[in-house]
């Protein structure tokens, strides 16, 4: 599977900005918005500043575990990591709101996920898509991509017909995520990915046409899914579908870049 570097954060559901942050008085709200703003050092620290009172520890642990979380994330070093599991250990999830649950589930997951367990880190990541509490639409598409990409791990170890099986219920949940909203980048990248992980390169081809068309509507994030497809489709789905059609591979590439031509 081609896969793509991870490069999204999956941040708090709270929309702030932290360009005031200094200046809020309250340090869990302060490291709520430097979180938000990918400021993981300083919201660490006002985490720290936070859990001092004993009624915000839990709420302070974990975004302290998620701004860890994202330090492993860009750097791989292993205290980060060693430290958010810690983090998340040793919450009280007691007071935790709905959100914070849900919070606690992706750090879960993205915890789990990094320490080689994905298919526990899949079923996690997939408790957050169905829960009733509604997710923003981009923090669902986070979740998505990292649940996709969980089972993709996931399924290499796996003989053949299982791992048909997770990219069958990859292209199903993203048949659905798509009804429901039409720029949900993930799942317009996983539609095509996943059907290439089948075999299914037709449908591969075509999905991949379809999301770039597609992407006009995921507003900003529509460079970075059409980055996405290139690879996707000049790396795996052209040289396979040229070796399965007996067709020249730069047939097929000058095929797919009249057709962006139209589009772009």
């Amino acid at each position: 599977m081609i896969r793509r570097v991870l490069v999204w954060a999956v941040v708090g559901w709270l929309s702030a900005t932290a360009a005031w942050a200094a200046d809020v008085k309250d340090p869990l709200v302060r490291a709520r918005m430097l979180y938000n703003d990918g400021q993981f050092d300083d919201a660490i620290v006002a985490a720290d500043e936070a859990r001092k009172d004993a009624l915000k520890a839990g709420s302070a642990d974990l975004i302290a575990a998620r701004a860890y979380l994202e330090r492993y994330r860009t750097a791989a070093a292993e205290i980060d990591l060693a430290t958010a599991r810690e983090r998340l250990r040793r919450v009280d999830a007691e007071r935790f709101t709905a959100s914070e649950r849900l919070e606690f589930l992706v750090g879960v997951g993205q915890t789990l996920y990094f320490d080689g367990s994905s298919g526990a880190s899949a079923l996690v990541f997939a408790s957050v898509l169905d829960a009733p509490v509604e997710l923003p639409a981009e923090g669902r598409e986070r979740v998505l991509d990292w649940w996709a990409t969980a089972l993709d791990r996931d399924s290499r170890p796996r003989p053949d017909i299982e791992r048909q099986g997770v990219y069958q219920r990859i292209r199903d949940r993203m048949a659905l995520e798509l009804a429901a909203g039409p720029g949900n980048v993930s799942a317009l990248y996983w539609a095509a990915a996943a059907a290439r992980a089948q075999g299914d390169l037709q449908a591969a081809w075509d999905a991949a046409q379809a999301a770039w068309v597609r992407a006009i509507l995921a507003g900003g994030r529509a460079a970075r899914l059409r980055t996405d497809l290139e690879e996707l489709v000049t790396r795996a789905i052209i040289p396979e579908r040229a070796r399965v059609l007996g067709a020249p591979a730069e047939t097929l590439s000058a095929d797919w870049s009249a057709f962006k031509q139209k589009w772009n």
